[in-house]
């Protein structure tokens, strides 16, 4: 079960890793084998599903990302809790919000993630 004091931690240190554009910090809450969907994966990696697995893979789309808005800043605005997920509900880019889901293995890694925006 995941905590209130796990999720806001977890969100604290996930913010403050892509606001540092740290992406090996981003990368460390993720399982090996985690699986990402969003519609920014369509437009930037060109995958037609929107959904990507595996660190290798999610670390080159995020860094070009990164390199294309190199400007790229969150602000938090909420943190829901589930059973074994979270949801985050923050600014993103490009004028967006975004709420994006995260699911948990036992020992707290992030095994699917999924972007929702505005």
């Amino acid at each position: 079960m995941i905590t209130r004091e796990f999720a806001e931690h977890f969100a604290s240190e996930w913010i403050a890793a892509w606001n540092a554009h740290d992406l090996s910090a981003v990368l460390s809450h993720y399982s090996d084998d985690f699986e990402m969907s969003s519609p920014f994966i369509v437009q930037i990696s060109g995958e037609p599903s929107g959904t990507l697995k595996g660190k290798a893979e999610v670390r080159a789309y995020w860094r070009t990302a990164l390199a294309k808005i190199a400007d790229l800043r969150f602000e938090l605005l909420e943190v829901c809790v589930g059973v074994n997920s979270i949801a985050l509900y923050y600014n993103a880019v490009l004028g967006k919000r975004a709420v994006e889901w995260f699911w948990f293995d036992e020992s707290g890694k992030v095994t699917r993630a999924i972007a929702h925006y505005n």
